[in-house]
C-alpha cells in the first residue's frame, strides 16, 4: 500500500510512501482493539477510591433500643447503614484495575487500529520536519496546511523533537508522540493522524 507524501505547506512531493500490508493492511480484530482500549484506561485508574463501612465509622456502639416490642424495625447502633452518618454497605475499597493482555493481542489490535484508521482516510505522510523556534502559531499553520485543523491530531516521529513538542503543546487536541511509543488507545482517540517519513519507518518494523 502506498500514501502521497507531503510537505510541511500541505504540498504533495510527488513521492510515495510505501506502508506495511503486514502493519496497516490485515484483517482487522474488532475485539483486540477494544482489551486493548479497556487495558490502557483501566492501567489509568488510581483504585484509590474508599468509603468508610459500618466498623469504621466513629459513633457508639451501643444499642438505641430494645429488639422487641417499640414497634420500629431493628436497628442495632448509631453507625447502621440505615441511619444518617453511618457506615455504608458494600462501598468501594481501594483496588488495583490492570489486567494482563497478551502481547499478541496487543500488537493485532494495533495493527487493526492502523488498519481502521487507513481505510477512514485519517492518515497522512510528511516529510521529516522541525521547527527553528517552539511557536504554537507554526504548529497551527502546519495542521491547517495538512486540513487537520481543529481535528483531534496526532503528529508521530521517529524521535524527541522539543520544539515541535513546545509548539503543540497548548493546541486543543493535538498529541506528538514517538512511533516506538504509540498505542491502540492514541491511534482510536485521533481522527487525524500525520506520520513523518521516519516515524512510518518505525511503525512499519514494529
Amino acid at each position: 500500500m502506498e500514501l502521497a507524501i507531503y510537505n510541511i505547506k500541505g504540498e504533495d512531493t510527488g513521492r510515495k510512501a510505501q506502508l506495511n500490508d503486514a502493519v496497516f493492511a490485515i484483517d482487522a480484530n474488532e475485539h483486540s482493539v477494544y482489551l486493548d482500549v479497556k487495558q490502557y484506561l483501566a492501567n489509568q485508574r488510581q483504585g484509590t477510591h474508599k468509603s468508610k463501612e459500618r466498623s469504621e465509622v466513629s459513633g457508639s456502639t451501643r444499642k438505641l433500643h430494645k429488639q422487641k416490642g417499640g414497634g420500629g424495625a431493628r436497628i442495632g447502633d448509631i453507625n447502621s447503614p440505615l441511619l444518617v452518618g453511618g457506615g455504608r454497605v458494600f462501598g468501594p475499597r481501594p483496588r488495583d484495575y490492570r489486567f494482563k493482555l497478551n502481547k499478541k493481542v496487543k500488537q493485532l489490535a494495533r495493527r487493526s487500529a492502523w488498519t481502521y484508521k487507513v481505510q477512514d482516510g485519517q492518515v497522512k505522510v510528511v516529510e521529516n520536519f522541525t521547527f527553528e523556534t517552539p511557536k504554537t502559531k507554526d504548529f497551527i499553520n502546519f495542521a491547517k496546511n495538512l486540513e487537520a485543523e481543529g481535528k483531534k491530531l496526532l503528529v508521530i516521529l521517529a524521535d524527541n523533537n522539543k520544539n515541535v513538542y513546545l509548539s503543540a503543546r497548548n493546541v486543543p487536541g493535538a498529541c506528538i508522540m514517538r512511533a516506538s511509543d504509540v498505542n491502540t488507545y492514541a491511534i482510536m482517540k485521533s481522527n487525524a493522524i500525520v506520520l513523518t517519513e521516519g516515524g512510518l519507518e518505525v511503525i512499519n518494523n514494529l
